[in-house]
């Protein structure tokens, strides 16, 4: 049987420790040593004793007296490396340190302190040491007003709460948790250490005033009926992120249904370059359509009930017919040229995803009525 690998995570229950050790519990070679705050150095000196990977996150960015930097960030740092040597103890050591590192200010010179302490100790004990030096990290879970602005307009916007920009053309360099996480756990796969310093990428560039603007439109998504792009792999990470942040009780948003005696439509989803989902419920013996396009298409699909879907080219008299069940899923192409209905064959509402190339525009309908 495989020994499975033993990992400290020193800043456990913070914003990385708790992201990445959710996802080192999915993997049944690794066994977590979680450490944090409220952790005894008597767990500290144990988890020393046998582990074969230290992760070491823990740190303090916003204490309440600028002396607390050094202390939490390279005193902690002292002790951690004092179990290690009295366990001699050689395991790599993963440093999350800060771009601020090269600044002079309290929290840059505690974490350059940190950084020069485990490349000092790694010369002498012979151990790895890996620095990252992360900028913005993003992501579920981070902790809004604290230390991340996205964190923050995330949780501020989706709350209804006001957001300050002092900036708006101020250029913000942001990697995303999982990537993060990614980068992390891919060290552990390694056979030698040959850096000392690592980062992740891909790292993404956006300024504060487009950043507050995106998620702006993020909340107004829900009335507007559309989704963000997610070919952008920023925007992608950003609104997966900002969902994370909405309230437990706003999960839901309703939908507007144009209701009458012939069942209902109602708009899902629409943008302007995937086009509009649809929901189209119709009533026993209802027929809905008679219409069709000159560039516009669709695709149905009944996914409950039973009916019939009729085409006729608009230059013939010949008649096609499609059944359709929620029984058989079955996609049916709408082509220009067909007019085209759906009829209710059976005895309960029929319900059909219905989707458009092209959300409707007033302006430019594309949609003519005639009896198939």
């Amino acid at each position: 049987m495989e020994e499975k690998m033993k990992i400290l995570v020193t800043g456990a229950k913070g914003f990385i420790g708790k992201n990445l050790i959710s996802v080192l519990k999915t993997f049944p070679n690794y066994i977590v040593y979680p450490y944090d705050v409220d952790s005894s150095v008597e767990e500290l000196e144990l988890y020393t004793k046998d582990c074969s990977f230290i992760f070491h996150l823990a740190g303090v960015n916003r204490p309440s007296d600028p002396k607390d930097f050094m202390t939490g960030n390279y005193g902690f740092t002292q002790t951690l490396l004092s179990f290690l040597k009295k366990n001699n103890n050689k395991a790599p050591i993963m440093l999350a340190s800060s771009i601020q590192a090269e600044l002079n200010n309290p929290y840059g010179e505690s974490k350059k302190a940190g950084e020069n302490l485990l490349i000092e100790y790694g010369k002498k004990n012979r151990s790895p040491i890996l620095i990252y030096r992360f900028p913005n990290v993003f992501g579920k879970w981070c902790k809004p007003n604290y230390n991340s602005v996205v964190a923050t307009f995330c949780y501020n916007i989706a709350n209804h709460l006001p957001i300050q920009i002092s900036d708006p053309n101020y250029l913000l360099n942001l990697i995303y948790i999982d990537d993060l996480v990614s980068s992390l756990i891919s060290l552990l796969n390694l056979n030698d250490y040959e850096e000392t310093f690592y980062s992740v990428t891909p790292v993404h560039q956006i300024k504060l005033g487009e950043l507050a603007n995106l998620i702006h439109d993020f909340k107004d998504s829900r009335q507007n009926r559309t989704i963000p792009s997610t070919i952008d792999p920023l925007t992608k990470k950003l609104y997966a992120t900002y969902l994370s942040y909405l309230p437990e009780n706003s999960f839901s948003y309703p939908l507007k249904m144009n209701i009458d005696q012939r069942g209902s439509f109602t708009e899902f989803i629409k943008t302007p370059d995937r086009g509009q989902v649809s929901i189209n419920i119709s009533k026993p013996g209802i027929v809905k359509g008679n219409h069709w396009h000159h560039t516009k298409n669709e695709k149905f699909l009944v996914v409950s009930g039973y009916g019939v879907i009729r085409f006729r080219n608009v230059l013939t008299d010949h008649v096609i017919e499609y059944r359709v069940s929620g029984e058989k899923l079955e996609v049916i192409d709408i082509p220009p040229g067909y007019t085209h209905n759906i009829e209710n064959l059976g005895s309960t509402d029929m319900v059909t995803v219905m989707w458009a190339n092209e959300y409707f525009n007033p302006d430019r309908p594309d949609t003519i009525f005639l009896e198939v």
